[in-house]
């Protein structure tokens, strides 16, 4: 079976939907996906995502497999061509997004810290949104220390890393 990797774009939140679709079909699917931290309610949580939103890959065998069956699969909006024909991935990128899976099957980021000691930040929301302040350290639950100026002098504040932004 000679299968090379085409885009597919699907509908709106529909790439799981499409996924599924196509593995009926019998139609090698790859949909990479990386977790996502989400803020609701005064809680943060760990939800997994597409990688790519709104595309997946699928794998056909051109001369085999009847790749016009894609189009109308439910959840799937088009298969991306160059005018007719669909538009073949590149040998390797598959594969390397595949590489940097971890163990859970989900793609992972080179993790760098977004900021360092010293660094001068801006509070984006909660009670000190908009004050100006110091990183004084960055804890193991993605917290920072803040030496904010208040009422002229320095206080130090733990905030949420994601409520913070470089000035």
């Amino acid at each position: 079976m000679t299968q090379s990797w085409y885009v597919v774009q699907t509908q709106v939140h529909g790439e799981s939907k499409a996924a599924a679709h196509l593995l009926r079909q019998e139609f090698s699917v790859y949909l990479p996906r990386y977790q996502k931290r989400r803020r609701h309610a005064r809680r943060t949580e760990l939800v997994a995502v597409p990688l790519f939103s709104r595309y997946l890959f699928v794998g056909v065998d051109m001369e085999a497999q009847r790749w016009r069956s894609i189009q109308s699969t439910v959840g799937v909006s088009r298969i991306v061509c160059n005018g007719d024909q669909p538009t073949a991935v590149p040998e390797g990128v598959i594969e390397a997004l595949k590489r940097r899976e971890d163990e859970n099957g989900f793609v992972a980021f080179d993790q760098r810290p977004r900021f360092s000691a010293g660094d001068r930040v801006r509070v984006t929301e909660g009670a000190f949104a908009d004050c100006l302040g110091l990183i004084e350290g960055i804890r193991d639950d993605e917290r920072v220390t803040l030496l904010l100026d208040l009422l002229g002098r320095k206080v130090r504040v733990l905030i949420d890393e994601m409520a913070v932004a470089a000035v």
